[in-house]
């Protein structure tokens, strides 16, 4: 496996992000395309459409969804645990200051520079993107959804 850093830290399920996904668009942009060439039939043609956009929503909404809200979940714990494990304190005041791209940005940093970016973070706001793009020791996130 490939060392992750900031440009290929994303994840992609390939049967889902390269087949049915692209396969779902295809057939929508079939059932707009013969709304207007096949005017015999152009109700049914209106309807697949609707149907295949419904269950290419579906598709995305639902996939993300539970996922992404656990592992947003996981993410907050984890600084939690870390801040603690590092400053030996709490952190329920530090993290309600922080937004969550900064706090899910944060865990890339190791020790050294997450005291430094966790201070910039709260007294400069700066972004979650601008957190990464900083990280200079990237500390991977091998286990996420």
């Amino acid at each position: 496996m490939e060392k992750q850093n900031y440009k290929n830290h994303r994840k992609y399920y390939p049967p889902h992000h390269f087949i049915y996904l692209p396969l779902l668009f295809l057939l929508g942009l079939l059932g707009i395309y013969n709304i207007w060439s096949d005017t015999e039939n152009r109700l049914i043609w209106i309807l697949f459409s609707v149907l295949i956009f419904l269950i290419f929503y579906l598709a995305v909404m639902v996939r993300q969804h539970y996922a992404l809200g656990i592992q947003n979940r996981i993410i907050r714990l984890e600084f939690k645990q870390r801040y603690f494990e590092i400053f030996n304190q709490r952190s329920d005041e530090i993290a309600e200051k922080l937004r969550f791209d900064q706090l899910a940005a944060l865990r890339f940093a190791h020790d050294d520079e997450f005291k430094e970016l966790l201070y910039k973070a709260l007294h400069e706001n700066i972004s979650g993107e601008e957190i990464k793009r900083s990280v200079k020791n990237w500390r991977p996130d091998d286990h996420r959804v």
